[in-house]
């Protein structure tokens, strides 16, 4: 579904170069969760902005399905970025004069979809997600969970082939951050969601199928989930204890 091979970037300042990634290979398959961990400044952030193509890497290649992205001008990226690829940001990036349902059409909205085709679609995914109780409110009148399940249900809109999520709990509170994953465990049951996650946040990661753990720019290891949930945190906080990294122990 999603393929990275051989991917470096680096970052030019004056006469030195800082490369941030370097030769970065990674698959995510259809139906995966993975999620992307490592120490600050290990390069997660722009592993993602690569794959989005929201900034250009150096070399290597980027195979969203059978399409080579790099290869695209900016109209298709676009259409690529409103087609094929979801996001989800720390951020929520939710339009303060929409309402929920409106935020959530948005997707279909700028495809040019029938309406009645886009709200059955947004009522469906906010039942999924436990927000059709709020679809008529705006994003100031919700809690920061319902903004980022709003964006979950947004991401899901046109079926895209990868949700690109970046630091997704981020800003959360504990009870707000499992409603979030729970989300995402949501759709990856129900529409067989593709997910690929950067965080900083052990116990989000703990839900996943498979984490890869970046170290200055490279892979340093992937450690696939084998059964018990806290089996697989602690196994990931040991990771990242190694490395002096980052991992959240709150539960």
């Amino acid at each position: 579904m999603l393929q990275v091979k051989n991917l470096n970037k680096s970052y030019t300042n004056g006469v030195n170069t800082y490369p941030v990634l370097k030769n970065v290979s990674l698959e995510v398959k259809k139906g995966e969760f993975v999620a992307v961990m490592g120490p600050s400044g290990s390069g997660k952030t722009t592993l993602l902005n690569c794959i989005s193509c929201f900034i250009p890497h150096d070399s290597g290649s980027i195979l969203l399905g059978d399409q080579e992205l790099s290869s695209l001008d900016e109209k298709k990226l676009a259409k690529v970025r409103n087609q094929k690829l979801g996001f989800v940001f720390q951020d929520f990036m939710l339009l303060d004069g929409l309402t929920v349902r409106e935020n959530i059409c948005l997707p279909q909205i700028i495809a040019g979809k029938p309406i009645a085709q886009m709200e059955a679609k947004s009522e469906k995914f906010c039942q999924m997600f436990g927000i059709d109780r709020i679809m008529d409110k705006y994003p100031a009148q919700i809690s920061g969970g319902e903004k980022q399940r709003t964006a979950v249900a947004r991401a899901l809109m046109n079926h895209p082939y990868v949700i690109l999520a970046d630091e997704p709990t981020g800003n959360l509170d504990s009870k707000s951050a499992k409603a979030v994953i729970d989300a995402f465990l949501q759709a990856k049951k129900q529409v067989n969601a593709t997910i690929f996650m950067v965080t900083h946040d052990s116990y989000a990661a703990s839900f996943c199928d498979r984490v890869i753990v970046l170290k200055d720019g490279s892979i340093h290891q992937e450690i696939t989930r084998k059964g018990d949930r806290r089996e697989f945190m602690d196994e990931l906080l040991d990771v990242l204890r190694t490395l002096g990294g980052e991992g959240d122990e709150a539960e």
